[in-house]
C-alpha cells in the first residue's frame, strides 16, 4: 500500500521545490535547501537561509536575493496554499507563515493516522544495524546499556523514514577472556575450596560446583564473578597464566571436555544477557554471530590478500595491510605465530553479513575507540572486494560516566570497582520513583509507591532511556538518577506525565482519541489558532516529522527526545493558561489538538523505545 503525503510533507515539498526552482533560474545547477523552524514564532513557522547559501555566488547581498526570492514565491500557488505571508528577515532570511487552516489540516491528519512522522526517505534500501554485543563475561553495564538504546533507536528512525532494517549483534564467544572465566569457574565455585580442581575433576562431579541458584544471585553476575576470579589468578600467578592458555590451546584443538565447560559457563551468561534485554524492552536480533563459528574464516582472507599483493608477509612471517592509498596507518592482520586479530575475524564476519542480507548499508555501533579500526577495516574490505566504503557506517557514541563529587563526569572502571550494572540502574530509578509523589494527569496526586508493578517499571524505564537518548550520541554524558525521574524537568517521566494527563482529558470528554473533534478543528480553527499558546503546540508537531528525518540522517535520536520536551512545554503552557474542558463550541477543536499532541508523543516515544503510561 502506497501511504498519501500529508499536508505538512506537500506543503514542505511546494516550498522546497519553489525555493530550489529559483535558484537554478538564477544559474545554481544543484541547490540544497532546508527549511528551519525559527527560535521565535515572530519570525515565522518555517524559514529558509538559502539566499545566506547562494548570496557570494550570485553576486549579490543576501538582502536582494532574498527579497528577489519572496517575490517570486509570492506567484507561486503551490505555495500560496497554505502559505499566509512571505516576510523578508535581514540579512538575508525568507520566512513563511502558514494558514490557520493548514495547522487544523494538520491536526486532522495526526488523529486520522497513528504513523505521523513517518516518511519515504529512505524506502526501498535495505540496512543491516549490529549494536548491543554484549560481552558474555561481564554482566551488562551503563556502556552497554547506551550502545543499545542507541542502536535500537536508531534502528526505529530508519523505519520511520522507510528503510528494511535488519539488526544484529557479536558475540565474542572464544579467546582468553573466555578461557579466563572458564578457569574461574573452577576455581572460585568449587562448594569445597581447596580442593583439586580441573575440567575432567568437574565432568565427573558437577554437583559439587556452585549455580547462580545454589550461590543465590543472578546468572551474569554468577559469570561476572567466574571472571574476575581467572582474570585476578592469571595476573597473580604465572603457573595460572599458562593453565588459563592451555584452555585456549585444549579449546582451539576441539577438545570434547573444554567444549563441555565452555558450554556450561556461557550458559549462565547468554541467561543473563536476554535477561536483561528483556528488560529493556528492545527487539529481539534477527540474527546473532557467535565468533566461535566464523573466526577461523579470517585467515582465508588474508591469504587472498596476501596472493593478490593487497597486503605484506613480513620476515617475521606477520601480515600487514598497505593502506598508503586511503591516507590510513596499516594494521597487522595476522601475528608472526599465525594467530588472528579482531580485524580478522571483523573481515570474515564483514564477507558474510555482506552474503546473508545483500543490504545496501551495513551499520556497526559501537564505541568511538574502535574508529580508526573500522575505516582500516571498510578501506580493507573494499580491497578485498567485499564491499565499498561508503556501503558501510560506524556509529560511534559518547561515553557514560558517573558525576564525582564535584559533579563533573567520572569514567566508570572495573578496576576501581565504579562500574554501574543495567539492572542496578533500573533498580535505583524505581527506588526514586517510589520515594516521590507523582500528581495524577486528573490533578490527583498519589504516592508512587502505590503505583502498579508493571507502571513503576515503565517510569523507570523511560527515565533511563530517556536520560541516556535526550542528548546527542557523541556527547560524553554523566547519569544522574535523580535528575532522571522529575517531573518537572527534562526527563522521560514529565514526557509520560504530560502524555497521561492529555489522556486523562480525552478519557473524561468521552473520546479516546478525538476523533469527533477532527472536524471541530477545521471549523474552529479561526478561533482556536488565534490563542497563541495553542497554535505553539500546532506548530511544533507540524515539524515533527522533519525531526524524524533529521534524526536519521545525523543517526542520533536526541533531535526527538529534544521534540518531545519541547511540545510538552507547548501544551503544558497551554493546558496551564486555558480550560479545555470549557463546554464551549470551541471544546471538540481542543480534544482534536490534544488528541493530536497525544499522537505525536506516542510516536516519538516509541522511537525512542520507551512504552506509554495512559494513567499515572
Amino acid at each position: 500500500m502506497i501511504r498519501a503525503e500529508t499536508t505538512t510533507e506537500s506543503t514542505f515539498s511546494a516550498i522546497s521545490s519553489a525555493i530550489s526552482d529559483f535558484f537554478k533560474k538564477q544559474g545554481i545547477a544543484e541547490p540544497e535547501i532546508s527549511l528551519d523552524q525559527p527560535v521565535f514564532a515572530v519570525y515565522g513557522d518555517v524559514s529558509s537561509n538559502a539566499c545566506l547559501r547562494y548570496a557570494k555566488e550570485l553576486k549579490k547581498s543576501p538582502l536582494d536575493v532574498a527579497n528577489e526570492l519572496a517575490e517570486y514565491l509570492r506567484a507561486q500557488k503551490k505555495v500560496a496554499a497554505n502559505v499566509s505571508e512571505i516576510r523578508v528577515v535581514a540579512p538575508g532570511y525568507v520566512n513563511f507563515f502558514f494558514t490557520l487552516d493548514f495547522f487544523a489540516s494538520v491536526v486532522e491528519e495526526i488523529i486520522g493516522s497513528k504513523n505521523f512522522g513517518a516518511n519515504k526517505n529512505l524506502t526501498g534500501q535495505k540496512w543491516v544495524v549490529e549494536h548491543t554485543s554484549p560481552n558474555p563475561n561481564k554482566a551488562m553495564h551503563l556502556g552497554h546499556l547506551r550502545n543499545n538504546l542507541v542502536g535500537t533507536s536508531l534502528v526505529n528512525l530508519l523505519e520511520w523514514n522507510g528503510a528494511k532494517v535488519s539488526t544484529d549483534a557479536v558475540m565474542n564467544d572464544r579467546g582468553i577472556a573466555i578461557a579466563k572465566m572458564m578457569y574461574g569457574f573452577l576455581v572460585a565455585m568449587q562448594k569445597n575450596a581447596g580442593g583439586d580442581v580441573s575440567v575432567e575433576i568437574w565432568i565427573e562431579n558437577p554437583e559439587n560446583w556452585h549455580t547462580p541458584e545454589s550461590r543465590g544471585v543472578l546468572p551474569d553476575i554468577f559469570a561476572t564473578e567466574c571472571y574476575l576470579a581467572g582474570e585476578k589468578a592469571f595476573r597473580e600467578s604465572p603457573d595460572t597464566e599458562q593453565k588459563v592458555r592451555d584452555l585456549v590451546v585444549r579449546w582451539e584443538s576441539h577438545d570434547k571436555k573444554v567444549w563441555q565447560l565452555w558450554k556450561h559457563v556461557l550458559s549462565f551468561s547468554y541467561a543473563g544477557i536476554e535477561r536483561t534485554l528483556a528488560r529493556l524492552g528492545g527487539r529481539e536480533f534477527d540474527k546473532i554471530w557467535y565468533e566461535s563459528e566464523h573466526y577461523e574464516e579470517g585467515k582465508k582472507w588474508v591469504e587472498k590478500g596476501i596472493a593478490a599483493g593487497i597486503f605484506k608477509k613480513l620476515e617475521d612471517g606477520a601480515v600487514v595491510s598497505d593502506l598508503s592509498a586511503y591516507n590510513l596507518a596499516d594494521t597487522i592482520l595476522l601475528k608472526k605465530d599465525g594467530t588472528s586479530l579482531y580485524i580478522t575475524q571483523d573481515l570474515a564476519l564483514t564477507a558474510l553479513k555482506k552474503k546473508q542480507y545483500k543490504a545496501d548499508k551495513l551499520v556497526w555501533v559501537v564505541g568511538p575507540e574502535q574508529s580508526l579500526a573500522f575505516r582500516q577495516l571498510f578501506a580493507i574490505c573494499e580491497q578485498l572486494g567485499i564491499g565499498k566504503r561508503e556501503d558501510f557506517t560506524h556509529v560511534p557514541y559518547g561515553y557514560v560516566g558517573l558525576k564525582d563529587d564535584d559533579g563533573n563526569f567520572k569514567k566508570m572502571s572495573s578496576r576501581e570497582g565504579t562500574v554501574v550494572l543495567i539492572d542496578d540502574v533500573i533498580d535505583a530509578a524505581r527506588e526514586k520513583i517510589s520515594a516521590i509523589a507523582v500528581g495524577g494527569a486528573g490533578d490527583e496526586s498519589v504516592a508512587a509507591k502505590n503505583l502498579p508493578a508493571e507502571t513503576a517499571e515503565k517510569l523507570a524505564l523511560a527515565a533511563v532511556k530517556f536520560s541516556i537518548l535526550k542528548s546527542d550520541r557523541n556527547q560524553e554524558i554523566s547519569f544522574d538518577v535523580k535528575q532522571s525521574v522529575e517531573i518537572n524537568g527534562d526527563s522521560g517521566v514529565y514526557v509520560l506525565y504530560t502524555y497521561a494527563r492529555m489522556k486523562s482529558l480525552l478519557r473524561k470528554a468521552g473520546n479516546s482519541r478525538g476523533e469527533s473533534g477532527a472536524n471541530g478543528a477545521k471549523i474552529a480553527a479561526e478561533n482556536i489558532f488565534q490563542n497563541e499558546k495553542a497554535k505553539d503546540i500546532a506548530r511544533l508537531v507540524t515539524f515533527f516529522p522533519s525531526v524524524v528525518a533529521r534524526s536519521a540522517e545525523t543517526m542520533s535520536a536526541h533531535h526527538v527526545a529534544q521534540s518531545l520536551l519541547a511540545i510538552c512545554g507547548a501544551f503544558n503552557a497551554w493546558y496551564a493558561n486555558d480550560t479545555i474542558l470549557d463546554g464551549g463550541e470551541n471544546q471538540s477543536a481542543k480534544l482534536a489538538l490534544v488528541a493530536a499532541v497525544a499522537q505525536t508523543l506516542e510516536n516519538g516515544l516509541a522511537i525512542l523505545g520507551v512504552s506509554t503510561v495512559e494513567e499515572i
